[in-house]
């Protein structure tokens, strides 16, 4: 999956897969977690949110499964 570069204090870079459903974040740390079964609106809101770091904790946590991915 491909990830775009975002400007973000904790996140370094965000892909989606529309097919499988797939957010991907790779935060500034080296984490790696793919986030299951999100609508892709949700994706268009992240990378127009001001702030791509409060979006994931507003959007993401405890709303979707996730998984860590291997570096």
């Amino acid at each position: 999956m491909q990830r775009k570069q975002v400007k973000s204090s904790n996140v370094r870079s965000v892909g989606y897969d529309e097919t499988k459903q797939i957010l991907e974040i790779e935060f500034t740390s080296g984490a790696i977690y793919q986030y299951l079964n999100v609508p892709e609106n949700i994706y268009v809101k992240l990378m127009t949110a001001p702030s791509i770091g409060k979006a994931v904790h507003e959007l993401l946590r405890g709303k979707f499964d996730f998984k860590a991915k291997e570096k």
